[in-house]
């Protein structure tokens, strides 16, 4: 089924509900008629641009064919220190013409840069960064900022965990910083010591060993802060999620998986629904008795967790994911609106062993009680996934080696589309060619019409591409010598706002204009 761009006012209103909770779109009502304005998406406050982590931006002119003429904008020049694994943030002071571009790097640096002209406006050392050398096993060095940090527009603040290097012992320590978006500098109150305020709560917690990779996020006024293992596995990490309230910054909560490993690694990192969080948690180690690992589990706000069958998902073969490390671990909870379908609540989780799992959000499933599941990758599935809905179907896109793709193509980039039923069901519509490692998301006009899946060859041929979602026909075939990138890191996703599409990327931001 095609996504028409031709729809009525009164449609585009009643979708405009959606774009109402990302913050971008406008609605205005006269008399017994209905004018819809759509303001597009205004500010990038967290990862895939929103708590439920669609990846969906509006961008009111980037239509198909106007991404055919996307090109690098000659007037940007945006550099920086050092890798970066966090997706770039955008934000709009009320109180400015311009828009900053936040982004955050491996050498703790946080750099606020002028969304037009790339220009910095202030820069924020943290500490230095934990050298490869100085952990037990990882694959980034140095290691400072990885997840990505998210913004609290009601008091222009900025949260972020960063691994910083004790001056004196070398030790590193995970800690929670809130930088005012004004002038970058530290909040009163901040840093937290992750491990020493758990140690205070009776808990151990070993910055060692604890890896930071996963998007933070905000809900009921806490910060949310994911935290697992690093590449390798090693130490006695656990699946942590620590809360911090915004409100007394040293209340501090957190949950943790009952057994060694099942960390909260995936670059997503925690997603909400404003009532209740939820993570994906990767393989334990030695666990012969389910202890929280290779599930999907939805915490209450305060980090409650029942234990009960509504409340979490794992496939009935979890020893079997253990023992070969293959794990749900690899992407966050997609939370997905479904109109039509029965439920129309959905969680969509992937695995690293290239399965889609549809569960029901108000009821999890327990042990094995998916509504469906279905291999829809021959390789493992670890970048965040983005959606767009219209109608009763939802479109997903997701990196990773399609299986069942029509007509005999194949790719490294996949899109899904989920339809209304009792249950839904789940197909491969098309697979296409991102040439790389980075996560998709998708551009809509007004919140569905002239929808692109957009992805980063990140790792591989670091070219932005652009592809139609409801056929896959490329849009954007990743420009010319201008539009070459340097690396970009793994699992890295692009932000769309205003008439600019945002990549950040080692030593440099760039920016595309069309």
């Amino acid at each position: 089924m095609r996504l028409d761009a031709r729809l009525t006012s009164v449609a585009k209103s009643r979708r405009c509900l959606w774009t109402l909770l990302l913050g971008s779109c406008a609605v205005a009502v006269h008399g017994q008629g209905v004018n819809t304005a759509v303001a597009g998406t205004q500010q990038v406050l967290e990862h895939h641009g929103n708590a439920a982590r669609s990846g969906l931006y509006v961008v009111p002119d980037l239509t198909w064919e106007a991404a055919g003429h996307l090109q690098r904008d000659p007037k940007f020049r945006a550099d920086v220190a050092g890798p970066v694994y966090a997706q770039p943030l955008y934000w709009r002071s009320p109180e400015s013409d311009h828009a900053l571009l936040l982004v955050a790097t491996e050498k703790n640096l946080v750099y606020a840069l002028d969304s037009l002209t790339g220009a910095t406006t202030w820069r924020t050392p943290l500490g230095s960064p934990a050298a490869r050398s100085s952990l037990p096993c990882g694959n980034i060095d140095p290691l400072g900022i990885t997840g990505t940090p998210v913004i609290d527009d009601s008091t222009k603040t900025v949260y972020l965990d960063a691994m910083i290097s004790d001056k004196t012992s070398n030790v590193p320590r995970h800690m929670i910083f809130a930088l005012s978006l004004t002038d970058g500098s530290v909040l009163p109150g901040w840093p937290i010591d992750v491990e020493a305020v758990l140690k205070a709560n009776g808990q151990t917690f070993r910055s060692a060993v604890q890896n930071q990779r996963g998007a933070l996020t905000i809900a009921a006024d806490s910060l949310y802060v994911p935290y697992g293992g690093h590449f390798g596995d090693c130490g006695d990490y656990r699946g942590w999620v620590v809360s911090v309230s915004l409100h007394s910054p040293h209340a501090v909560r957190s949950w943790s998986t009952r057994a060694r490993g099942g960390g909260v690694w995936a670059p997503g990192g925690v997603s909400s629904d404003g009532s209740a969080v939820y993570v994906a948690t990767g393989n334990t180690m030695a666990a012969w008795r389910w202890s929280d690992g290779e599930a999907v589990i939805r915490l209450g706000v305060g980090l409650t967790f029942s234990g009960q069958s509504p409340d979490f998902f794992v496939p009935s073969n979890w020893r079997w994911l253990d023992l070969t490390d293959t794990d749900l671990g690899g992407t966050n909870p997609l939370l997905v609106q479904l109109q039509g379908a029965t439920p129309q609540e959905l969680v969509l989780a992937f695995g690293k062993d290239g399965r889609a799992y549809l569960l029901d959000r108000r009821n999890l499933g327990g042990v094995g009680g998916s509504l469906l599941s279905r291999r829809v990758s021959s390789d493992a599935i670890r970048t965040s996934p983005a959606y767009v809905s219209s109608g009763k179907e939802a479109w997903v896109a997701f990196q990773g080696a399609g299986v069942d793709c029509p007509h005999g193509t194949g790719g490294d980039l996949v899109v899904l589309q989920i339809a209304s039923g009792s249950p839904p069901s789940l197909n491969t519509v098309w697979c296409g060619l991102a040439n790389g490692r980075g996560a998709p998301v998708i551009t809509t006009t007004d919140g569905r019409a002239s929808p692109i899946v957009w992805i980063i060859g990140a790792e591989d041929s670091n070219r932005l591409r652009g592809f139609r979602a409801d056929t896959g026909a490329v849009v954007f075939a990743g420009g010319g010598p201008a539009e070459a990138m340097s690396q970009v890191r793994r699992f890295q996703a692009p932000i769309a706002v205003g008439r600019h599409l945002y990549v950040a990327a080692d030593q440099q931001v760039y920016a595309f204009i069309f």
